[in-house]
Formats: C-alpha cells, sequence, structure tokens
C-alpha cells in the first residue's frame, strides 16, 4: 500500500498534528496515489494532514475515483480560502482496493504512519465493518463518505458519516417508478450477496416493495465480481416484471442493466447506490438510458458552498459533479469547519494529536454544517442528520457513450 505523500511528516511534541512536505500542483483527475498531494501549504508552514482512505484500484475504484475528485477539489477550494485559520489541510491518499484487507491497511498506515487528525473513507459499507474499528481503537475521527449500510455509526465512538443511510434514500426511488408507471405490480430484485451494503440496501428496497403493496416474484443473487447474468436475468423476464432493482456496484451492476435489456426486458429499472456514478455509462453503454437511482445530493442544491464546488467539478471535467465527489468533498469540509472550530479553542500547533483528534471528534458531532449535500448535522452517535434528497434518471446521449442524470421534481 503506498500512500501520496513521498516526504515524512515531521512531528514533535507541539506539532504532531502538522505534516509538512514539498508541494505539488493543484488537482488533477488521475486517482493514482502520487497525485493526492496538491495545494501546497505557504514556505515555512506545515499542513494539517488529513487522510482520505478510498477505493483507486480494483472494481471498486469507478466509484472510488470520483471520491478522490470530490477530495481534491475540496483541498484545493479550503487552502485557497485560508485552510484553518491561515493554515493549509494537505491530504494524505491511501488506497483501500475494493477488499476489507485493502481498507484495514490503508487506515493503519494512515493511522500510524501518516498521522493524520483524521479519515475520510472507506468507500465501501463492507470495507468500514473491517477498517473502522481500528480507527474507533485508536481514537481517530472517521468519516464515511459512502458508508449507507445499517450499523455504520454504531461502530464506535469515532465513527460518523455524511453518506445518508439507505433506509432513508432507497425508498425514494420506488415511489418515484410508481409516479412514472402508476400500473406497476411485479417487481423483480437482484443483489450481490457478497457485499454488506447491498445486502443491507435490499432488505430495504423488499420492504419498500412490500410496503406499496407490490408482488416481489423473485430475488435472484449475484457476487459484485460476475460478468455473465444470463442465468438470473432470464429467471426474471420469465415472471414478466413491470419493474427490476438492482443493488449492485457499477461494474457488475451496469452488466446486468445491459443483459436484461438484451435479452429484451422493457420495463423500469431501478439501480441502488452503488450504480450511482456516471462511471456506468461505460459499462451499459446506451442501455443505460432510463435507469432510475435516489441520490443524496443534486448539482443545482442552491448552498454557495455547492455553487462554488460545482464550479469548481464542472470546470475540471466538462460535467456535473457527482453524488460520490459531493459526499467526498462534504467530508473534508466537516474536518475543515471543526477543525476551524477547535483551533479557536485552542490552538491546533500546541495540541498533542491524541488530544487533537478526540477534540476533532468532539466538535464534529456538535457542529452544524452548510455543505454541497445541503445543511446538515450529526446525532450523538454520528449518523448524518440531512433534509434535502432526490431521485434522478439516467439519460443517455445518441452515441451512446455518455451521458447525464436527469433530476425528476
Amino acid at each position: 500500500m503506498k500512500a501520496t505523500i513521498d516526504c515524512p511528516l515531521l512531528m514533535t511534541a507541539v506539532t504532531i498534528a502538522l505534516a509538512a512536505c514539498s508541494p505539488n500542483p493543484g488537482p488533477t483527475t488521475t486517482a493514482s496515489p502520487q497525485a493526492g498531494t496538491s495545494s501546497a501549504p505557504t514556505s515555512g508552514a506545515s499542513g494539517i494532514a488529513i487522510g482520505i482512505g478510498v477505493a483507486q484500484t480494483s472494481n471498486v475504484a469507478l466509484l472510488g475515483q470520483e471520491q478522490v475528485a470530490g477530495a481534491k477539489i475540496a483541498e484545493k477550494y479550503f487552502n485557497d480560502n485560508g485552510g484553518i485559520n491561515g493554515t493549509p489541510i494537505k491530504l494524505v491518499f491511501q488506497d483501500t482496493g475494493g477488499d476489507e484487507p485493502g481498507a484495514i491497511n490503508a487506515f493503519q498506515a494512515l493511522i500510524t504512519k501518516d498521522k493524520v487528525v483524521g479519515i475520510v473513507g472507506p468507500t465501501l459499507s463492507q470495507q468500514a465493518f473491517g477498517a473502522d474499528p481500528i480507527a474507533d481503537r485508536a481514537k481517530v475521527p472517521v468519516l464515511g463518505p459512502s458508508n449507507t449500510a445499517k450499523g455504520i455509526p454504531q461502530i464506535g465512538d469515532f465513527i460518523a458519516r455524511v453518506s445518508a443511510p439507505v433506509s432513508v434514500v432507497a425508498p425514494n426511488s420506488v415511489k418515484a417508478a410508481l409516479k412514472i408507471n402508476p400500473s406497476i405490480k411485479k417487481v423483480a430484485v437482484f443483489y450481490a450477496q457478497n457485499d454488506a451494503f447491498n445486502k443491507s440496501e435490499t432488505e430495504i428496497f423488499q420492504q419498500t416493495v412490500k410496503d406499496q403493496k407490490l408482488d416481489l416474484v423473485t430475488v435472484q443473487k449475484f457476487q459484485t465480481t460476475d460478468t455473465d447474468f444470463q442465468s438470473q436475468a432470464t429467471a426474471a423476464i420469465n415472471l414478466k416484471p413491470d419493474l427490476v432493482i438492482i443493488s449492485g456496484l457499477a461494474a457488475d451492476g451496469g452488466n446486468l442493466v445491459r443483459q436484461l435489456r438484451e435479452l429484451g426486458y422493457k420495463g423500469l429499472i431501478i439501480g441502488g447506490n452503488g450504480l450511482n456514478t456516471s462511471n456506468v455509462f461505460s459499462v451499459c453503454k446506451a442501455l443505460c438510458d432510463g435507469v432510475l437511482i435516489a441520490q443524496a445530493y443534486s448539482p443545482e442544491q442552491p448552498g454557495d458552498i455547492n455553487a462554488a464546488f460545482r464550479e469548481a467539478y464542472r470546470s475540471q471535467f466538462k460535467k456535473e459533479p457527482p453524488q460520490f465527489s459531493a459526499q467526498a468533498f462534504t467530508g473534508v469540509q466537516v474536518f475543515v469547519d471543526a477543525l476551524k472550530a477547535v483551533d479557536k479553542q485552542a490552538k491546533i500547533s500546541q495540541q498533542p494529536l491524541a488530544d487533537l483528534r478526540v477534540a476533532l471528534n468532539k466538535q464534529i458531532l456538535a457542529g452544524k454544517y452548510n455543505t454541497p449535500l445541503g445543511e446538515l448535522s450529526f446525532t450523538p452517535d454520528g449518523e448524518i442528520v440531512q433534509k434535502e434528497f432526490y431521485v434522478a434518471q439516467i439519460k443517455m446521449d445518441a452515441n451512446g457513450n455518455s451521458g447525464k442524470f436527469t433530476y425528476l421534481k
């Protein structure tokens, strides 16, 4: 596992939380570990090290790359606006890959080697259940940017999330589907059985189907590593469902969408949060068109901080920012806002790292934040309190290679 910072963190008794490294350029589109050290500190100053432990490789990288982009935009934005009361932040990236051992290794490196004040990550809930307890035992605050499975904040006192739980978000897409087609009666559900989040999400989807008095005609299982879904898709299509709901990741879920359409399925499709990325477009291409996905973020959210984030993202990537980037930006922002408050109470440069981490965690839970996701706060156990949610439908361009999320009213 390789960090993005090539020089050692210089730690002393009075600057334990600070990392001094040579400057690199601003955010780039690459997700390679070496590209994560943008926004250089002012000459002679140090950067406050915040860890970003997300999936830069593996099949989960389709999601993690968007998180890297959002975090880097946050790093530049907040440093351009004064950092932590004049002291820059410096993001330290560790690649978690797509499994629990990768996340555990990344978190251990961020905590013990890189000595970060806190961590934004990991990408998957499955990884969080493995890695978060390590951070909690070390009393290092964690903000989950995309960990929406049941039980994440309850892992420990130092675990919170800026990603709304699936129980709040997922039902919105089923209600949207019924609004588009009130004649829906029969529903087929697919889910990746080897992933904790997707197992949690499908439970919510299946309960919502029952709550809406719909007929759940089949539940088909697959693996996130699968590429051939003909058997499951054919079995479901033979039951003539009006609606298909898929809980998977971008690669497997996108392939399942494609194969369902190729086999003749014409009805509505709902994708879970794992398909909530423009990277799915390259997987199912033109056949992605029409897929519904519930959202915890909209580029049209009217706040000033979202306008700044949206402008920066569009300027760099020439498209609207996705949810995973917005949530990663928000994770960094919460750390920055909380660190500013802690610094005003007692200068960060004068606090031992262990004390600073504890004070930071306490402040995170006490604060209120105006973010690209809208106004948010946390419950005492670290659960996000968020007000605004949306449903988007994928609209593919005529070329079948590019598209966008259009937000339903």
